[in-house]
C-alpha cells in the first residue's frame, strides 16, 4: 500500500512538473529539447505502469478462483461488482483508454466497461487482464510520436480539444488505484493478505 501512496505521488508530481520543465530555458534547440523531453516521459511511465501492472496481477493472482464471484455483503454493498467483475471493469477501461490514447475505436469487447461476457474463470480473466495492460504499453510507446493521433474518451473528463496521451495514460494509473484499494478489500474479506503487503 505504501508503495501505490509514492506513485500516487509521483504521478502527481510529473504531471504538474511536465508544463513547468517545457518551461524553462533549454541550452539544445527546441526540437531537440521536445525529443528528449517525450523520451524522459515515457521512461518514467514505464517504470510506473510496471509498478501498477506487477501490484494489480499479482493481487488477482492471489484470490483463489473459487471467490472470483465474491461480493461483500455486510454493510452498504447491494449491487457491487464482484472480484471478477470488476478486474473485467478494470481490464476493459484499460483497454478503452488505451484505444484513446493511440487514436483506435475502443475494442467492441469491452462492453461499455464491463468487459467480455465469454470471459467468466480466473485463466481468462487474468489474460484479459494482462492484454490490458499490452495495450497501455503500446500507449506509453507511442508518448512523443506526433503521427499518431489522440481521441477523447467519453469515460474520459477531458474533452475533444484538452485530452493528451499523457492525461489519458495518466487517467489509467489514477483508475487503477481506485481499483487496486477495492481488490485488497475484497481479498482481505477472504483471509488472504495482498502479495504487496507481505513480509
Amino acid at each position: 500500500m505504501q508503495t501505490m501512496k509514492w506513485i500516487t505521488i509521483l504521478v502527481l508530481y510529473l504531471a504538474a512538473a511536465g508544463p513547468l520543465a517545457q518551461a524553462a530555458p533549454q541550452v539544445v534547440d527546441a526540437k531537440n529539447a521536445a525529443s528528449l523531453d517525450a523520451q524522459k516521459e515515457k521512461r518514467a511511465f514505464e517504470s510506473l505502469l510496471n509498478l501498477v501492472e506487477k501490484e494489480i496481477i499479482s493481487a488477482v493472482d492471489a484470490m483463489p478462483a473459487d471467490k472470483f464471484g465474491f461480493a461483500p455483503t455486510d454493510g452498504e454493498f447491494k449491487g457491487v461488482r464482484t472480484f471478477g467483475q470488476m478486474v473485467k471493469h478494470f481490464s476493459a477501461t484499460n483497454h478503452i483508454l488505451a484505444a484513446a490514447a493511440l487514436g483506435e475505436e475502443p475494442p467492441a469487447e469491452t462492453g461499455d466497461e464491463l468487459g467480455p461476457e465469454s470471459v467468466r474463470t480466473k485463466a481468462e480473466i487474468l489474460a484479459y487482464l494482462k492484454g490490458s495492460f499490452v495495450h497501455l504499453d503500446k500507449a506509453v510507446e507511442a508518448i512523443g510520436q506526433t503521427n499518431i493521433p489522440v481521441n477523447a474518451s467519453p469515460m474520459s473528463p477531458l474533452k475533444r480539444g484538452e485530452v493528451t496521451r499523457l492525461a489519458l495514460i495518466t487517467e489509467t494509473l489514477l483508475h487503477a488505484y481506485d481499483h487496486y484499494g477495492q481488490m485488497v478489500e475484497y481479498l482481505r474479506m477472504n483471509g488472504v493478505v495482498p502479495p504487496a503487503s507481505r513480509p
